[in-house]
C-alpha cells in the first residue's frame, strides 16, 4: 500500500505532536507513542498542562490504581468543572460559527456564548433543578443545543443526550432509563425544504416537561398546558458561578448499543472531555482559532467530542443546520474557513455520486477526519482531492472510551482507509479466538486509559467489559468488540465487529435491536440481522436472514415493509439492504444464533 499524502516539513514541525516530541527528546513518533502508553502519568500530566485544564484545586495524583485498573481513579483530589476549560480563548474570539438552512452565516464570540450559557444555567436553577438532577437534550446540533449542554454541565446538572433522528419508541426507552427532570427540544427540524416534527415525537414518547426552542421563520407550535417555550424559560441574568465538582462526577449520559436489546447508558465524567481534547490536540492537530466542522448530533459521542475538542483547544466550532449533502453545505465549509472537517464515509459516497462539492474552495482545510464506519479507499482518495490533497485522520473509538483507540496523525504518511497509530496515551492488543497474540483478531484495550468509562447506569460494568476476558502478559484486558488487522507496515485496518453489534450510517446498533423490530412483521417467524462489508471496503450493509410465514406478499413487498418498520421504530438512517430467506438459523448447542456463520454464508453466495 502506498501513501497518498506525506507530511511536509512545515506541517510536521508546526504540529502539536512534534512540539511534545521535542520537549521530551523523542526522535521518532513510535518512541513518543510507546512513552505515552508506558508512562501514562507523565504523558497525561503534560497533556493536561498543554490543554490548559482549569482547576479550582489541583489533583494530588494523576492516576491511582490502588483498587485495580478496572477502577482506575484519574486526577484524584482535584476539584474543577470541565466547562471552565471551554472558555480559555480571547473574549472576542469566535466560539461558534453557524448557518441555518437558507440563511446567512452567523457568529458568536466566546464572551457572548459564555453569557448565553450563564443565562441558561440561571434558568435551570430558577426552575428548581439542583446539582445531580438530570436534564435531556433531543435537538439538532445548534447554537442553542450547545449552550444548553454547557449550561447543564456548568450548573452541575448531568445532560442526557438523545439523537434527533430517533423514533418515539427509542426516545422513550432513553427517557425511561435516565428519568430527566426537563427535556429540551425543538418544534421542527428544517431539512431540504421539509419540516420534520420533533416536539411531536416527544409527545408520542410521553416526555415530561419539554422546553421547546422555536425554529426561525416558522409559526409557533401550540404546546401542552405544562410545556414551555425556551424564550419564556430563559433568564436575563448572565452571571453564574460555576459549580465545582469532583473528577468522577457525571456530566453526561450517552447511549451505545451492546449486544442486547436495550442500549447501554454510559456516564461521562469531568475527566472524559480531557480524552476528547487530547485526541483533538494530537491526532487532529487542532490549534488556536482553527475552525472545526463535524456534522453530528449531541446524541452521538462526536457531538460532545466536537464541543470539547474544539473549545478546550481554543478552536471554533462550525455548525451547519441543514443536511451536509448539497451545495449550501459546501459553501458553508468554504465561507466559514473550515480547517478540520470530520464526517462519516457514507457522506463522501454521496458527494462523489453527485459531485456537489467540487465547485468550492476548500483550500483552508488542513485535514479531514473519518469515523463511525469503514471507509472505501477510492472514495477517501476523492475526498482528499476536494481540498487539494489533504490527509484524512481515520479515527475509531467508542462512547465508552470518550474518543479513539486507533487513529492517524499528521506526522506520519497518510494511507487512505488505514489507521497509522494506536491512540496516544493508550494501548491495545489483537488476540485470536484462543486468546493468543495475532495480527488479525479481536481488539482488547489495556487499561487504564484516560476517558474509559467506570460505570453503566443500566448494566453491570464488569460483566460488559471485563468478565471472562483473556489476559495478556498478566495484564487485565477490556473488551470492546471491534476486529482489526495489522498490516506489514504496522498500520491497521478495521474488520468490522467481533460481537453482535454493527455500525450503520455511523451509528452503533445491536443485531437484537434490529431483530426485535423486524420480528413484529406478521410474515416473519424469526430473523437474524448481520452487517456485511462490501468487497471493496466502505460502510457496512444491513442484511437480514428471515424464516418466513407463508403469505401472499412478494419479496419486494416484504423488503419494503421491513425498511419502513426499521425507519419508523428505530432510525431512518438504518437502511435494510436485503432480506434473505432461510429455512433454519444456525445455532450453537446453547441455542445462540451464529451470526458469524451467516456472514460467511452470505459472502460465499
Amino acid at each position: 500500500m502506498t501513501a497518498s499524502w506525506y507530511p511536509k516539513d512545515e506541517v510536521l514541525k508546526s504540529s502539536n505532536i512534534y512540539k511534545m516530541m521535542l520537549k521530551n527528546n523523542f526522535d521518532t513518533y513510535d518512541d513518543f507513542w510507546k512513552w505515552s502508553a508506558s508512562k501514562k502519568e507523565d504523558f497525561w500530566d503534560q497533556t493536561i498542562k498543554n490543554l490548559g485544564i482549569d482547576f479550582y484545586k489541583e489533583y494530588d495524583t494523576v492516576l491511582d490504581i490502588s483498587k485495580g485498573v478496572e477502577h482506575a481513579a484519574w486526577l484524584k483530589g482535584a476539584a474543577f468543572n470541565i466547562v471552565d476549560s471551554c472558555f480559555q480563548n480571547d473574549d472576542d474570539a469566535i466560539a461558534i460559527i453557524y448557518q441555518k438552512e437558507g440563511k446567512s452565516i452567523e457568529k458568536i464570540s466566546q464572551k457572548a456564548l459564555k453569557k448565553y450559557v450563564n443565562r441558561i444555567a440561571n434558568s435551570l436553577s430558577d426552575f428548581g433543578l439542583k446539582p445531580g438532577d438530570r436534564i435531556a437534550i433531543d435537538m439538532p446540533m445548534t447554537l442553542e443545543a450547545v449552550a444548553i449542554y454547557l449550561a447543564g454541565l456548568k450548573a452541575g446538572i448531568p445532560v442526557v443526550t438523545i439523537a434527533d433522528s430517533f423514533s418515539p419508541n427509542e426516545i422513550a426507552v432513553r427517557l425511561n432509563i435516565t428519568a430527566p427532570k426537563l427535556i429540551f427540544t425543538q418544534d421542527v427540524i428544517s431539512r431540504v425544504g421539509k419540516k420534520l416534527p420533533l416536539y411531536k415525537k416527544l409527545l408520542e414518547a410521553h416526555a415530561l416537561s419539554p422546553i421547546v426552542v422555536i425554529s426561525e421563520d416558522l409559526d409557533t407550535v401550540p404546546l401542552r398546558e405544562d410545556d414551555l417555550y425556551f424564550n419564556d424559560f430563559l433568564s436575563e441574568n448572565d452571571a453564574f458561578q460555576t459549580r465545582i465538582q469532583n473528577p468522577e462526577d457525571t456530566i453526561t449520559v450517552l447511549f451505545s448499543s451492546g449486544t442486547t436489546g436495550e442500549p447501554k447508558a454510559i456516564p461521562w465524567t469531568h475527566n472524559t472531555p480531557i480524552k476528547c481534547a487530547s485526541d483533538g490536540y494530537y491526532h487532529h492537530n487542532i490549534q488556536q482559532n482553527d475552525v472545526v466542522c463535524w456534522p453530528t448530533n449531541l446524541g452521538w459521542m462526536m457531538g460532545p467530542w466536537l464541543i470539547f475538542a474544539s473549545l478546550i483547544n481554543k478552536g471554533t466550532m462550525a455548525l451547519y443546520y441543514g443536511a451536509p449533502m448539497g451545495s449550501e453545505f459546501g459553501s458553508f465549509v468554504q465561507d466559514a474557513g473550515v480547517t478540520m472537517l470530520g464526517l462519516v464515509p457514507s457522506i463522501v459516497r454521496q458527494w462523489k455520486i453527485t459531485e456537489s462539492m467540487e465547485a468550492f474552495d476548500w483550500s483552508k482545510i488542513k485535514c479531514f477526519s473519518s469515523t463511525g464506519e469503514a471507509s472505501n479507499p477510492e472514495e477517501m482518495e476523492y475526498l482528499m482531492q476536494l481540498a487539494n490533497n489533504k490527509p484524512i485522520i481515520e479515527y475509531c473509538g467508542g462512547t465508552e472510551i470518550g474518543g479513539g483507540y486507533v487513529t492517524s496523525t499528521v506526522v506520519q504518511d497518510n494511507i487512505v482507509s488505514t489507521f497509522s497509530s494506536q491512540a496516544l496515551g493508550g494501548e491495545f492488543v489483537l488476540l485470536d479466538e484462543n486468546g493468543d497474540l495475532t495480527n488479525q483478531g479481536e481488539m482488547f484495550l489495556i487499561p487504564p486509559i484516560m476517558g474509559l468509562s467506570n460505570s453503566l447506569l443500566n448494566r453491570d460494568h464488569h460483566e460488559v467489559y471485563f468478565k471472562d476476558n483473556p489476559t495478556y502478559q498478566n495484564k487485565v484486558l477490556r473488551k470492546h468488540g471491534d476486529e482489526l488487522i495489522q498490516l506489514e507496515n504496522g498500520y491497521y485496518k478495521a474488520q468490522g465487529r467481533a460481537d453482535d453489534a454493527m455500525n450503520l450510517g455511523g451509528i452503533k446498533v445491536s443485531s437484537v435491536q434490529i431483530e426485535e423490530v423486524i420480528n413484529q412483521l406478521e410474515f416473519i417467524k424469526e430473523s437474524a440481522a448481520i452487517a456485511i462489508s462490501p468487497k471493496n471496503g466502505g460502510p457496512s450493509q444491513l442484511v437480514i436472514y428471515v424464516i418466513l410465514i407463508p403469505s401472499d406478499l412478494t419479496m419486494d413487498a416484504q423488503l419494503k415493509m421491513a425498511k419502513l418498520i426499521i425507519r419508523e421504530r428505530l432510525n431512518p438512517l438504518f437502511k435494510v439492504e436485503k432480506l434473505v430467506e432461510i429455512d433454519q438459523l444456525p445455532r450453537t448447542a446453547s441455542g445462540k444464533v451464529m451470526r458469524r456463520k451467516l456472514r460467511d454464508l452470505y459472502l460465499e453466495t
